[in-house]
């Protein structure tokens, strides 16, 4: 509609200062030295949300980091919509590889780089800001929610005791997100699921101190040594996981399915250039783009043990210690997975060390039909702004809180992103778009246009 693309493009400029206002906010979930500055990015949105049109706006404390939820109920009788977001972000380190200061934004050939800034300030903002496109310019064509919570990088879960207190509060038609990906601006693809998580820490000991290297090296288990080894093991010649069981649910695709994801377009050699990689890796007898949407994966995020510092130290480390997440599909449940995780690992363990197995979160995996009416509005908003309609895709990331929406709520998710996979998420020099992020404030509103005519 006109009336939108003049409003957007009066206040554009506008749009971004406030977004890189909120990016200035180090709101760091899982640092607790970040915990004032959490809050005050709480109180932030909330301002926005008010500025933006929202009748009520309120600040909720849970037992962790507040929920900021608003709402602006037009009339009862049309449908509603409950957009969710997270304003908490990534902890930045390391911070040395970071080009700038990653709570200072800077905008660098049309990108702007800073944490937070695809995942998941950038693309919560645009809702936002398509909602104050339709509030101001009185074209709002249905009721709207929001629930913008500050636990999402720390699994949420406080935001599941939130949801179960708060049912009538959030009663909707649909929950809208946008905390997802799409292959290009000029190839936009919706996703029709995500992968489910279960995040694990591992901890080996061996003897009861550090020990010189060179008088008990041969003698002692080294657990630096003992970890790799056991983790090692936790893949096949073929890259598949070894845990027992760890497949016994997992959903496979038709021929047919999987013949329908492989035809969205991909450069294997402009993915491993822009990777700075020789080859790909992963199980066999599947390809990259499966790999990363249908498939189950296990992977180490960091590990450590021993001296790490400056010069040499001929040190035995009394321990080493691994973080390990499990990326999961329909139909495996992450707490089973993780208790077979617990005990596999526990179970290749030699005699020579003992072992601690620490579960911290986890989520449910989740799959949208693709017949349901509000897809078919995301699909007819992305063609009414982008000429094409959307590839349906299989999102390879984790919402631990989407499957909880349909079990409380009994509400479908739409996941309508506008990040790309090449955005740095969770890693240094993370950007996002400002082309994303004006399309996204751009197709927002056809959404909710089309949501409320096909719910007629």
């Amino acid at each position: 509609m006109q009336v939108w693309k003049d409003y957007q493009a009066k206040n554009k400029d506008r749009f971004l200062d406030e977004l890189l206002a909120l990016l200035r906010i180090p709101s760091v979930s899982a640092d607790s030295g970040y915990s004032k500055d959490v809050k005050a990015c709480a109180e932030a949105v909330k301002q926005r949300l008010l500025e933006a049109g929202a009748d009520k706006v309120e600040v909720c404390p849970t037992a962790g980091h507040p929920i900021v939820y608003g709402e602006k109920i037009i009339d009862k009788a049309l449908p509603t919509v409950l957009v969710y977001g997270h304003y908490d972000v990534q902890p930045a380190d390391p911070l040395e590889l970071w080009d700038s200061g990653p709570f200072e934004p800077v905008i660098k050939d049309d990108k702007i780089y800073a944490r937070g800034s695809a995942d998941d300030k950038g693309q919560f903002y645009m809702h936002v800001k398509a909602f104050e496109t339709m509030t101001q310019t009185n074209t709002l064509p249905c009721n709207i929610k929001f629930m913008i919570e500050g636990e999402e990088e720390v699994g949420s879960a406080n935001l599941g005791i939130f949801i179960k207190e708060n049912k009538e509060r959030l009663k909707a038609d649909v929950v809208l997100i946008s905390d997802t990906s799409m292959l290009s601006l000029e190839n936009p693809s919706l996703d029709t699921g995500l992968r489910g998580l279960s995040y694990m820490e591992v901890e080996v000991t061996g003897p009861n101190r550090d020990l010189h290297s060179g008088v008990y090296g041969g003698a002692v288990a080294n657990p630096a040594t003992i970890l790799c080894q056991m983790i090692a093991s936790m893949h096949d010649e073929n890259n598949h996981v070894t845990i027992p069981g760890f497949y016994d649910k997992v959903q496979d695709l038709s021929k047919e399915e999987r013949a329908a994801l492989n035809a969205a377009p991909f450069d294997e050699a402009e993915y491993k250039a822009d990777l700075g990689v020789d080859e790909l890796w992963g199980e066999k007898g599947y390809t990259p783009i499966e790999r990363t949407g249908i498939r189950p994966t296990l992977e180490v995020n960091g590990i450590w043990g021993g001296y790490t510092g400056e010069g040499s130290k001929t040190v035995l480390p009394s321990k080493a210690s691994a973080k390990i997440s499990m990326r999961l599909v329909p139909n495996q449940d992450w707490i089973e997975i993780s208790e077979l995780f617990k005990a596999h690992f526990e179970k290749i363990a030699p005699k020579s060390v003992k072992i601690k197995v620490t579960t911290h979160h986890g989520g449910s995996p989740y799959v949208t039909p693709i017949d349901h009416i509000a897809f078919k509005a995301a699909s007819e908003a992305i063609k009414a702004t982008f000429g094409k309609s959307p590839i349906p895709m299989r999102g390879g990331g984790s919402i631990p809180i989407v499957a909880l929406f349909e079990k409380e709520l009994g509400l479908k998710t739409i996941l309508m992103g506008f990040g790309l996979d090449s955005d740095n998420l969770h890693s240094p020099n993370e950007k996002y778009g400002l082309a994303n992020f004006y399309k996204g404030i751009e197709t927002i509103p056809y959404f909710h246009k089309y949501f409320a005519e096909l719910s007629k």
